[in-house]
């Protein structure tokens, strides 16, 4: 059976590939598995069929004959372990790889989607504009100590790997911060990221999902 992922039918993002199913196209483009995409929306996120799959009405969801995964964390991880191309073969290289997943999943993402709640749903507390240069130091606190592991290196741990894939997909959310760029490493580290061609098609199936109407 082909795989099927789930996606916005309308993404918040405007296909600009923040939804969390490009991190999943990226993965299968990268093991080289072919997939379909079955789209829904915010009501069909909440319905009966959708929660049966994952419990709390969020995107993306993979579904592979009888077998249900939700979370991108655990969808790529499986990905890497089931197909070559994302872990390395060596076992305490691929302990690594497997540690910047979760890192870039809990230590990094985490302060960065504060800010994102900071500058959209709150931007209109009265404490926001106190709060934010806070926040905002927070997420240069962990992009610090990244930028000092990575130094001048490609990939967080000898080649591209899963932990990168994820890690890479984290950050794009601060691209429109402007934070990203006071780490010349760093965005050289994300464009490195899209420039694979395996990203370029995941981030183009996704777009094309959201791409504006012709006249």
């Amino acid at each position: 059976m082909t795989i099927t992922i789930t996606a916005f039918k309308r993404s918040p993002d405007g296909g600009k590939g923040l939804a969390r199913d490009t991190r999943v196209r990226w993965a299968l483009e990268e093991v080289g598995q072919p997939y379909e995409v079955r789209l829904v929306s915010h009501a069909e996120m909440k319905a009966p069929d959708h929660l049966a799959i994952q419990p709390f009405g969020q995107i993306p969801t993979y579904e592979d004959g009888s077998l249900c995964l939700f979370e991108t964390g655990s969808i790529v991880f499986h990905l890497a372990e089931r197909y070559p191309g994302l872990l390395p073969e060596d076992r305490d290289a691929r302990a690594r790889a497997i540690t910047w997943m979760f890192a870039a999943l809990n230590t990094i993402e985490l302060p960065i989607l504060e800010l994102t709640t900071a500058k959209i749903f709150e931007a209109d507390k009265p404490w926001s504009e106190e709060r934010l240069p806070l926040v905002k130091d927070r997420v240069r606190a962990r992009l610090d100590r990244l930028s000092a592991h990575l130094g001048a290196a490609d990939w967080l741990d000898g080649a591209f790997s899963a932990g990168d894939l994820l890690m890479v997909s984290v950050l794009l959310r601060l691209r429109m911060s402007g934070i990203l760029d006071e780490y010349q490493n760093l965005a050289a580290y994300v464009a490195r990221g899209e420039a694979r061609p395996a990203y370029a098609r995941a981030f183009a199936a996704q777009f094309a999902v959201n791409a504006p109407a012709p006249n």
